[in-house]
């Protein structure tokens, strides 16, 4: 079976036009294409802003005239993440979807559930012949992976609904009401380039093979950081031998916990064999310690040739040190909301840069809009101590419950009818665009749905098919019970 035969059909096949269309982050405007050509074409009406983002919209049945205006809203975009050997061009080539038992999965990448479902919902909306509702806009952003960027510029007169819904949430039977701030820190090293020495033994030491995951939701999970695993290996032979670093790398997304990581270095000839058998130490410790969580994990050394540049010596060992003791992981949890992440940090991304410059990132994130500043400070105080120029992203701001909202009331009523279950209604460890649409409309009521999901940013992403039907039937009913403005 194809993802485009699955029920309900609608949903479906809208979800299996967009897995089609190459979205990276940064680079919607093929999916924006796609988007008016799909308006267009069945006499909607759409528009565009300045950063991209597409609004359509739908009139109320006949009857619903006087509901308020509800707002549908996903993001374009989604995280190009993929295995090291697929061959996967995130710019070009359709992700390459199959049907597995109960889950829709991708072949070595990212599925862009998150949040093509989302998406895929929106447009179904906009065209099912049968739906009951008042005004609709459907509300498509760009850039959400990359700094809410969407969101934080959106057109002034894009929308003028009171109510949103947004459908960027990967758990179905739960309501999001609330979800955390957050900001980037990055770090730079300027080095030197040195000559290698000579009586060296060169070799590439990597890991690979690690869960990784969302940098919010998944962050509590207790996954190994393939950065750390790396930097913790090499700190321990400089406390054994004179080494020298040539390359270090690993992660790609800051908002995803790095999966991959590998460094080149050279230790005396003298000393090869005794790092070789120290590395074997190093992975049974390591594997014990993340038994249970980490099944796959692969660390690996192989023999490389040797450089002709390496780092600086007082440049290397800074790097390594700091990368190493770096925090990363929950912070602190929330006292307000039972198994909440309150803050976090996630040591995203290592990478040299042409310029002479290793380039650290990191992001972080918090419910509490003190705590954000004050660990994203934090971590601009460790990489400063090291000699790193750190400089930090805008960032954008949370969103705070509302615990008396109408359509939460409304959304809750819906899932309990239909599916015999209370919700549960929740915050999230995570950027949603909420937070930055309430900063234009300070009016929106909002609440945040989907289907569930596993593995986001990463490609063991999966989509789970029940619950497609389940947060679609939901959809549908919550719209045709918004009432009538009084």
């Amino acid at each position: 079976m194809e993802v485009k035969d699955l029920k309900p059909e609608l949903i479906w096949k809208c979800f299996d036009e967009v897995t089609k269309i190459p979205r990276p982050s940064c680079h919607e405007e093929q999916i924006r294409e796609f988007l008016l050509k799909f308006a267009a074409e069945h006499g909607i009406e759409a528009k565009t802003d300045k950063v991209g983002n597409v609004v359509m919209k739908r009139p109320a049945t006949p009857g619903y005239e006087n509901a308020p205006v509800v707002i549908l809203q996903g993001h374009m975009d989604m995280v190009a993440e993929k295995n090291g050997d697929s061959k996967h061009d995130f710019m070009k080539d359709p992700i390459d979807t199959y049907v597995d038992g109960e889950w829709v999965k991708a072949r070595g990448t990212t599925l862009g559930a998150d949040n093509g479902i989302g998406v895929a919902a929106a447009m179904a909306a906009m065209i099912d012949p049968d739906l009951v509702h008042g005004p609709l806009e459907a509300l498509f952003t760009v850039n959400e992976e990359i700094g809410l960027e969407g969101a934080q510029n959106l057109g002034k007169d894009m929308i003028t609904g009171s109510i949103l819904i947004n459908m960027d949430s990967e758990d179905d039977g739960e309501i999001f009401v609330g979800c955390a701030g957050g900001i980037d820190t990055t770090a730079d090293f300027n080095y030197q380039r040195s000559f290698t020495p000579e009586n060296f033994e060169y070799m590439r030491v990597s890991v690979s093979g690690l869960l990784g995951g969302h940098s919010g939701s998944d962050i509590n999970l207790g996954r190994a950081n393939a950065n750390k695993v790396i930097a913790r290996f090499i700190w321990e032979c400089s406390q054994r031998w004179d080494i020298t670093v040539c390359e270090i790398e690993g992660g790609n997304l800051r908002n995803a916990i790095p999966r991959e990581a590998h460094a080149v270095f050279g230790v005396h000839s003298d000393h090869h064999e005794e790092l070789k058998r120290h590395l074997k130490k190093y992975t049974e410790e390591i594997l014990s310690e993340y038994e249970g969580i980490e099944p796959s994990m692969d660390l690996r050394i192989e023999a490389a040739q040797r450089p002709e540049f390496c780092i600086d010596s007082e440049t290397s060992i800074k790097l390594v040190r700091a990368i190493y003791s770096a925090p990363h992981g929950v912070y602190s949890m929330s006292r307000d909301l039972e198994g909440l992440v309150e803050t976090s940090t996630n040591l995203a991304a290592v990478k040299m840069l042409d310029n002479n410059i290793v380039r650290i990132t990191t992001s972080q994130r918090s419910s509490v809009e003190s705590r954000k500043n004050d660990i994203a400070g934090q971590v601009e105080a460790h990489f400063q101590l090291a000699g790193a120029k750190v400089y930090h992203s805008d960032g954008y701001p949370g969103w705070a419950p509302n615990m008396k909202s109408p359509i939460m009331k409304i959304s809750a009523e819906a899932y309990e009818e239909l599916f015999g279950v209370r919700p549960a209604i929740k915050a999230i460890h995570a950027g949603l665009e909420c937070g930055l649409f309430l900063t234009k409309h300070p009016g929106l009521d909002m609440v945040s749905f989907g289907p569930t999901m596993t593995g986001v940013h990463s490609p063991d992403e999966k989509l789970l098919i029940p619950t497609v039907e389940k947060f679609w039937k939901h959809l549908l009913d919550i719209l045709a019970h918004v009432p009538a403005k009084k």
